[in-house]
């Protein structure tokens, strides 16, 4: 066999996997929404790729136990500041730690590192307890300000920092007199925007999700975020039928997951030569 035939051969085949690997993705995708249009006698009798007639019973179902908009809109205003905060504060944070070499930067790292290993729900009891002495139960704010805190974004940024920004760059800054906080915002945060939108997909796709930490904190059921919400049709009385409901809620909560991630996808790819040098 000739090397260009060889070459053609391996092309297809690669592609071919890849397809294949795309396909296997997106089924539990598809599965869900089609489990979205079943009833759920159709769901316990076993799974199907063809969508069914019960769409618009599974809606009124759905919002006969939950407001889907209010949760959807509770959500929204806790993933996306608290991801905001994330993304800036550890972007921050990880430059610092990369770049000025101050006593005990090593040792900070370290416990940072050892933080990462702690799971957050050992924490959860003393955190309810500080929410209650701090007066913050049913409230946005223990949802949002704790993402400032992230370790194992900042140990990702510090990384991506080192491995990425030239020293060079900054020194010819504070040549021409600009100050610490001007550099970080006009040539690292462009340079570090591949990494950032990386980790904004991460830090979205948890805040989003978080189900255990509103749950115990929020008492206020129109304050409930979107994953509280449709967990309450778990606890209806006829849970059969409420099956593709449920279904309906996580195919509409997945929407906004996606766009976030097609939005940063994109943005990783078009940022990947931004920086001090774009023109």
């Amino acid at each position: 066999m000739e090397p260009k035939t060889q070459k053609n051969v391996f092309t297809v085949l690669l592609y071919a996997a890849l397809i294949f690997l795309a396909l296997l993705c997106i089924l539990p995708f598809w599965l869900m929404i089609v489990n979205s249009t079943r009833s759920g006698v159709e769901i316990t009798h076993g799974f199907s790729f063809l969508p069914s007639s019960h769409l618009k019973e599974n809606w009124v179902q759905l919002f006969a136990y939950v407001n889907l908009f209010r949760g959807l809109f509770n959500s929204v205003k806790v993933a996306i500041p608290a991801t905001l905060l994330t993304a800036y504060f550890s972007a921050i944070t990880g430059f610092a730690m990369a770049i000025y070499k101050f006593k005990g930067n090593s040792t900070l790292f370290k416990v940072i590192v050892v933080f990462m290993m702690i799971p957050g729900q050992l924490s959860l009891i003393g955190f309810y307890n500080l929410c209650s002495k701090l007066k913050l139960v049913d409230s946005y704010i223990p949802l949002i300000i704790p993402a400032i805190a992230a370790p194992g974004i900042v140990f990702f940024l510090r990384q991506y920092v080192q491995s990425l920004l030239s020293k060079s760059l900054l020194e010819a800054a504070r040549i021409d007199g600009a100050g610490e906080l001007h550099i970080f915002h006009r040539i690292v945060l462009p340079i570090m925007a591949p990494g950032i939108a990386t980790m904004s997909i991460g830090s979205f796709i948890g805040n989003w999700n978080s189900y255990l930490v509103p749950m115990i904190l929020l008492n206020s059921p129109k304050k409930f975020t979107l994953p509280v919400m449709i967990t309450t049709l778990n606890a209806a009385t006829d849970l059969q039928k409420n099956q593709g409901a449920i279904y309906l809620g996580v195919s509409i909560s997945v929407v906004p997951i996606i766009i976030v991630f097609c939005f940063c996808s994109k943005y990783i790819i078009s940022s990947i030569s931004a920086g001090s040098v774009k023109e």
